[in-house]
């Protein structure tokens, strides 16, 4: 769940862990929740919030619920670092990932409400040089397009552009490599999570504005909220010493990682803030009593929360009675007990948030972690949303570690047996293998050169472009091995099928996850290396 689109999603779409919300227990089938008055319990929610640390082992939590205008709680718990033992508080800076996305989306609303750019204005009228696979899609892509997740491209297309961070591409590359990708469905058809067209709107942004995006969305949106401790990426914070460390399980344990610093990604998923300074953005958009002034025309943010792309909903009873799930314009759309529910979720390399709105009860619930568990998020957001809502009885916390365990069972299972496989494989192995037909420089259209090389007795594999993605190649059965990455918060390594000649030499290279729940944005299964030459001098450096 390190990509911007984390397993608490697929959890609340009924995607990617298979558990749709038909499968969880109802608790309640009122068409409509009577308004609740009575205020949040503080101490049940400390209770939760000390039980989701424990049963979940995140280091660090820190929660804000906003209600008529004001703010109810805004509270740290826990640590910042496992490093530092530093106290998480109300103003520990986190990436927020994905809701950022919220932001992004917002920009373009003000271009909107300036009489500068149209929703449906075609992308090309903005970026000349933007070309999609299929030339008809091409010409007919609008901005719109590029918030809604229905371009036709796969889960997660081309994420390794800058997933995991230290790769070189840029903006430009991004716009340019777009063209290379075949689409898994027809246009404006279904629903696929996506972070590359999010780079392309921010784009859109900065021709438009004659400034970069990350200028723009600091000076038309962050300093007019007064959110002093917000920035566009973690290199632009304007004081960094009260920021969480990452956090990740790293051979069953979990300990402080490598933060993820990729800037060409910050208009999908770059953004850093705490739940103080996220109050304010909620309490804007929210509205009423006591709240900022809009920063939005209410048009504009009706169609920012209005259903673009619609997602599956489970044909069974649901907690809260959901009849649909949408997709709008940078936010997440569903109806919880009859009011309408906009929300995000966002996962970073060590961290993953959640932000939940209730227009309609001018509610809003903010979740921020340092650990890369988002059900954990979503323990706290369904209990406090359960008391807003009536519903009472239900174990959140516990509901969650159910699923958790149902999806990692899963994992474990076909984890143990692929290493299984690479153990046999090792014992019958000789030992001074020759890999020689293997070895070489394989090209991909748009992620570049990857080399495979041998290294003593092991046969290694490094992207040239994105040089963090380096790991041992180890035999399986037949032409496919397994890639098991040096650096192991990934979580994500990888089956590796050679294509061989009729001389027994490798010719190409294709790559899959091993694991059902490793993170999207290792989109392997994308790649389609050619082999083109020996590898470089140098290549395992």
């Amino acid at each position: 769940m390190i990509s911007f689109f984390t397993s608490a999603q697929r959890w609340a779409t009924g995607l990617g862990l298979g558990l749709s919300l038909a499968l969880l227990p109802a608790a309640s089938h009122a068409q409509t929740a009577p308004p609740v008055t009575a205020p949040l319990d503080m101490a049940a929610v400390d209770a939760v919030v000390a039980r989701t640390l424990k049963g979940f082992d995140v280091p660090g939590i820190a929660v804000a619920v906003v209600k008529d205008g004001q703010v109810v709680m805004a509270k740290g718990y826990g640590v910042s670092s496992l490093a530092t033992k530093a106290p998480m508080d109300a103003n520990t800076l986190v990436g927020i990932a994905s809701n950022t996305k919220a932001f992004t989306a917002a920009a373009l609303g003000l271009l909107v409400d300036e009489g500068k750019l149209r929703w449906d204005d075609k992308v090309t009228d903005y970026i000349p040089e933007f070309r999609m696979y299929d030339p008809y899609v091409t010409a007919e892509f609008t901005v719109r397009d590029l918030l809604c997740h229905r371009s036709g491209l796969g889960l997660g297309a081309g994420d390794l552009m800058f997933f995991p961070d230290s790769s070189n591409f840029t903006v430009k590359d991004v716009i340019h490599n777009l063209r290379y990708f075949k689409p898994v469905s027809s246009f404006r058809s279904k629903f696929d999570y996506d972070n590359n067209l999010y780079i392309v709107a921010g784009e859109v942004v900065a021709r438009i504005a004659g400034q970069p995006w990350a200028d723009f969305v600091e000076a038309r949106l962050i300093k007019p909220l007064g959110m002093t401790r917000t920035a566009t990426d973690f290199t632009r914070l304007p004081d960094p010493t009260n920021a969480i460390d990452a956090h990740g399980r790293v051979d069953g344990k979990v300990q402080v990682i490598q933060r993820d610093r990729a800037a060409v990604a910050a208009p999908c998923g770059g953004m850093y803030s705490s739940v103080n300074d996220l109050s304010k953005w909620a309490l804007m958009l929210l509205g009423g009593p006591g709240a900022p002034a809009p920063l939005l025309k209410p048009r504009t943010q009706w169609e920012l929360w209005s259903p673009q792309t619609i997602l599956p909903v489970g044909p069974g009873p649901s907690p809260y009675n959901t009849h649909f799930y949408a997709y709008g314009l940078g936010w997440f759309l569903n109806d919880a007990r009859g009011y309408k529910v906009v929300s995000h979720t966002g996962g970073e390399i060590g961290m993953v948030t959640k932000v939940q709105l209730v227009p309609e009860l001018h509610l809003g619930i903010i979740v921020l972690t340092n650990q890369e568990e988002g059900l954990a998020f979503n323990a706290i957001t369904s209990h406090i949303l359960d008391h807003y809502l009536g519903v009472s009885g239900q174990d959140r916390v516990q509901e969650m570690l159910g699923y958790k365990q149902a999806g990692a069972a899963e994992s474990d299972k076909v984890l143990a047996a692929a290493w299984k496989q690479v153990a046999a494989a090792q014992k019958a192995a000789p030992k001074k293998p020759d890999y020689r037909a293997y070895v070489g420089r394989y090209h991909d259209t748009w992620l570049g050169d990857v080399n495979v090389y041998q290294q003593g007795p092991q046969l290694w594999l490094r992207a040239v472009r994105a040089p963090r993605l380096v790991g041992q190649v180890l035999p399986y059965r037949g032409s496919t091995y397994v890639v098991r990455w040096k650096a192991r918060s990934f979580n994500a390594d990888a089956f590796a099928t050679f294509t061989l000649d009729g001389e027994g030499r490798a010719s190409g290279l294709k790559m899959k996850p091993i694991s059902p729940a490793t993170d999207f944005s290792y989109d392997f299964q994308d790649l389609d290396l050619q082999r083109v030459a020996e590898p470089a001098s140098g290549a395992g450096q």
